[in-house]
């Protein structure tokens, strides 16, 4: 936990030779989040991103397109901006190299350490990486390329150097010293291993003979700034370095530099010591995230297997594929992504517990008490059970923020809506109503709902948009969608007589792309009266559990099909059951049925099934096998 008042995040700024990947949407939609929840706990916040637009990839992309340079950088970085706005993204400022106020403060930096002795000017001859903008010693260079596997060039040139190696100790015993500095763990251990390496100085300077596109060094016309040097300074220059001394000292020291792993040497080698020579306070932490892989291959342009946000955000949503990047991602592993592990979370998580959550609670308070919130009467055991669960998750998800794990955070709230589920499950809303037992049925709708403004708080620095909608459902005034963290650790908010609206589908269930099946052999066709037998181990194979049912509709087009959302053990599915000429839907609500619960999904008229109710007939009569014993609980196994 940070002992200043303010939170200050940043994200890495990023090249603007192409367009943005979901490596750049991570990092920013994860500084958002942070961002977000940190304004929820009521802390002055100031998020920062924006675009690196000096260099020599920028400066070579913009030459194969044939524009000038500055007009490439004016281009792409509509295209971040373009996919922060898309994305929801909050940032309260967005910097760009090119602007004159972050140029005046690098020159000024640079002058500083030219009078100081700090900086240099030598002969330089070696091994140079275009694509990284790095230079590399002839040990480090095998076969023509970098470390990193990148075709490497010679060059000789005169450069100015920064005495970086002086501070090689300093720089050890600072990370030792303070153990939050780098974060994970072991990305310090990689640090201080580089470390044990002399360390060499940093070139910070470019000919204009070689590469023009940068900001021009104060003490020699001839040469441009090293991308580095300049692009690092970002992170002070926006936010009052040189120019507004309250402002930097509001925000300055950064509570946590977002980077990805591939940056990590520039960010706990290159800027710690610029800083201290500078006289400048460290940040707080830096923290380095994983990649995102592909079938556990790194997502690469040149492999194809790279993902657009934009594609992913038009078609499942934006609130879904932020919810994804921050469930899915333990941070700082590497994470897999894949349109099935997407849809799969999606369906569980927001589909059918969120949503299915939220369509219980409006369906019963609409009829049953003029879609008004009804007044509360006395808390009994079930109650006080939900309650304790509900304000278990902000506990648990405010304490996620500061570990720096929001994913096992989201964990405890989704575990919250699956309470509440189940909290339906014991408390039957259905049964009070049909029994008349309206003072009781009002307590169960107030604390569902009481449940769910408390959760969709909770959710909605991750999915403000639907978040939103889901409190303007339940009643939750214009003027605090927007939440805050001592509104969610209070219970009893929600306001009788408040107005809920049943709105669309919150989250309707994506259906997983079909794989294409090999083409089948027309099987021989057999005399009616002759029954296939099958081994008894394939039988055994069924698994037969209980399940409740908690909501029933019938299938538009289809006389016969019920459509049923069934409660497993706490989790939600859909079933369709072909018993609509024996059931009416209000008569199979809040039964206990048998399903067998482990078949493949299957589509029955455009419809996702999920499993089959067992029944047994008898001519025309057909009975679902049920129990009313209260031993067997939804997802006990039946056999």
């Amino acid at each position: 936990m940070s002992d200043k008042d303010s939170f200050y995040v940043t994200t890495p700024i990023y090249y603007v030779n192409d367009k943005p990947h979901i490596g750049h949407a991570y990092t920013t939609l994860l500084a958002d989040v942070l961002a977000r929840y940190h304004r929820l706990l009521g802390e002055p916040t100031f998020f920062l991103t924006g675009t690196d637009e000096h260099g020599q990839k920028v400066d070579q992309a913009a030459a194969s397109r044939g524009v000038d340079p500055q007009a490439h950088c004016d281009e792409f970085c509509e295209r971040f901006k373009e996919l922060w706005t898309k994305l929801g993204i909050t940032n309260d400022f967005f910097v760009r190299t090119t602007q004159e106020k972050h140029k005046k403060v690098v020159q000024e930096i640079l002058q500083e350490l030219w009078d100081a002795g700090e900086i240099y000017r030598d002969e330089y001859e070696g091994w140079y990486d275009v694509s990284s903008e790095t230079f590399y010693t002839e040990k480090d260079v095998v076969d023509g390329l970098s470390p990193e596997g990148k075709p490497v060039e010679r060059i000789r040139e005169t450069a100015y150097y920064f005495k970086m190696s002086k501070y090689q100790d300093w720089l050890i015993q600072y990370i030792n010293d303070n153990p939050n500095f780098i974060q994970p763990d072991f990305r310090k251990n990689e640090t201080l291993g580089f470390l044990r390496q002399p360390l060499g100085d940093l070139c910070i300077s470019r000919p204009k003979s070689r590469m023009s596109w940068g900001i021009e060094l104060p003490f020699d016309a001839d040469f441009v700034c090293y991308v580095w040097f300049d692009a690092l300074v970002n992170y002070i220059s926006s936010v009052g370095y040189r120019r507004d001394d309250a402002e930097f000292k509001k925000w300055w020291p950064a509570s946590y530099h977002l980077i990805g792993k591939d940056i990590l040497t520039t960010h706990t080698v290159y800027w710690p010591t610029m800083l201290k020579a500078m006289n400048v306070e460290l940040p707080q932490t830096i923290f380095a995230h994983g990649w995102w892989l592909m079938e556990n291959a790194k997502m690469s342009k040149s492999d194809g297997n790279v993902v657009n946000p934009m594609d992913l955000c038009d078609k499942y949503g934006v609130d879904s594929f932020r919810y994804f990047l921050i469930a899915e991602m333990n941070l700082g592993q590497d994470s897999n992504f894949s349109e099935d592990a997407f849809i799969e979370r999606y369906n569980t998580d927001l589909a059918g517990n969120l949503g299915n959550m939220l369509s219980r609670v409006v369906k019963m308070i609409i009829p049953h008490f003029d879609g008004q919130i009804p007044t509360p009467g006395g808390l009994q055991a079930e109650d006080e059970e939900l309650k304790i669960a509900v304000l278990a998750a902000v506990n648990a998800m405010e304490q996620s923020i500061y570990d720096m794990k929001m994913n096992k955070g989201l964990e405890q709230v989704i575990n919250a809506i699956k309470a509440c589920n189940r909290y339906f499950e014991q408390t039957k809303p259905w049964a009070l109503a049909k029994e008349g037992n309206k003072e009781r049925l009002a307590t169960v709708m107030y604390t569902a709902a009481e449940a769910l403004r408390i959760i969709s708080g909770l959710l909605f620095p991750v999915i403000p948009e639907k978040m939103t909608v889901l409190r303007g459902a339940i009643g939750v005034p214009a003027n605090e969608i927007s939440p805050d963290l001592s509104g969610l650790k209070i219970w009893g908010i929600i306001k009788p007589g408040a107005v809920v609206t049943a709105p669309d589908s919150l989250f309707p269930r994506i259906d997983k792309p079909k794989p294409k099946q090999p083409k089948q052999q027309k099987k021989k066709n057999k005399p009616e009266n002759v029954v296939e037998l099958i081994e008894i181990s394939d039988f055994f194979k069924a698994k037969l559990k209980v399940a409740a049912v908690t909501e029933a509709e019938s299938v538009e087009g289809a006389d016969r099909l019920l459509k049923l959302q069934v409660e497993v053990g706490g989790d939600l599915r859909q079933i369709v059951a072909g018993i609509a000429e024996y059931y009416a839907p209000a008569d199979i609500l809040g039964k206990r049925i048998v399903i067998v619960s482990n078949l493949k999904p299957t589509t029955i008229r455009g419809v996702e099934s999920h499993g089959m109710l067992l029944a047994a007939k008898k001519g025309k009569k057909l009975t679902l096998i049920t129990t009313d014993d209260p031993e067997f609980k939804t997802g006990v196994d039946v056999g």
